[in-house]
């Protein structure tokens, strides 16, 4: 059963339309990447989801019942983009203060506090304010008091924002271990590059409506041109071939695009029997950035893409 349902969703303010009629089922202990334009409707279904904004009309369900921001508080870790701290209170102290308003004890909040503190060489912070935090610093605060009661379902806006690369990847490494655990992440960010690496499966948003959705790899299948990148030992006596054709030519080898009813095989086929060796030979799958880009430029009616993937 999906620990998180969104049923039909529309949210408009004023005249604007910010979530058309969007659904969406989310699996328990995945990570779900949110992805869309500026204005997409990212922000408001994150308030949405908990609790923040209620919507016109539609359905959320969380653990398959109708979702209650009051009673369900302690269910839900929210990381906002925009700073949620307060700047003159001691860190040790606002992190204990948050932990109870999710409704866990002072004990057990003293407890996991520490043992988030430690986990993430924060233990020399506690009686720092957080007006003196850098803004890494402050991040990594953030996602402590986001993630400190345990709770099911755990949403991350631009969690990397402001770290160096060491703590980025510490985060990260924190990130698939609550997946494993069994909590379900959602990760909203700008940053392709990190939707590919962390998350096994994607939604993209573009004018309050679902355009795409599916796993990473499904994503990229749907939108592959059979390209691929070839590396030769020696330069070719030959490349036209009834199988191929070139494509461009870059420091790091060819690029060729198999023709319709073609198989790579009959690629290496081809310069094998020139006694030319292949040094590599891999298929050149679009970028979750390109499509990306192509989607949003191309699809001004904000209808579904393909449910052939969701």
């Amino acid at each position: 059963m999906e620990l998180l349902q969104l049923k039909n969703i529309s949210k408009s303010f004023t005249a604007q339309k910010a979530i058309d009629n969007l659904s969406l089922n989310i699996q328990p202990g995945s990570i779900f990447g949110l992805l869309g334009p500026n204005g997409a409707g990212k922000t408001t279904l994150l308030r949405i989801i908990t609790g923040i904004f209620y919507p016109d009309s539609g359905e959320v369900l969380l653990d398959g019942r109708p979702y209650n921001p009051s009673e369900d508080v302690g269910l839900i870790g929210y990381m906002p983009e925009e700073r949620g701290l307060y700047k003159k209170m001691k860190i040790g102290e606002q992190a204990l203060y948050l932990a109870q308003l999710k409704g866990m004890s002072y004990a057990e909040a003293q407890s996991k506090v520490k043992h988030w503190f430690v986990k993430l060489g924060m233990e020399s912070w506690w009686n720092k304010k957080v007006e003196d935090l850098s803004k890494g610093m402050s991040q990594k605060l953030q996602f402590v008091t986001t993630v400190v009661h345990n709770p099911k379902l755990i949403i991350l806006d631009e969690p990397f924002s402001g770290l160096d690369p060491v703590n980025a990847n510490l985060i990260k490494e924190e990130i698939f271990h609550l997946a494993k655990n069994g909590s379900t992440i959602i990760f909203s960010t700008h940053r392709m590059e990190q939707v590919e690496e962390i998350c096994d499966h994607i939604v993209l948003m573009n004018k309050g409506q679902n355009i795409l959705e599916g796993t990473v790899h499904e994503v990229k299948q749907r939108f592959k041109e059979n390209l691929f990148m070839l590396k030769l030992q020696d330069t070719p006596s030959e490349i036209p071939s009834p199988a191929f054709s070139l494509v461009q030519f870059t420091p790091k080898g060819y690029i060729v695009k198999l023709h319709e009813g073609a198989q790579p095989n009959d690629v290496l086929r081809h310069f094998i029997q020139q006694n030319n060796n292949v040094l590599a030979f891999n298929e050149m799958l679009p970028s979750l950035n390109d499509i990306f880009i192509k989607l949003v430029e191309h699809t001004p009616t904000a209808r579904k893409f393909d449910q052939s993937i969701a």
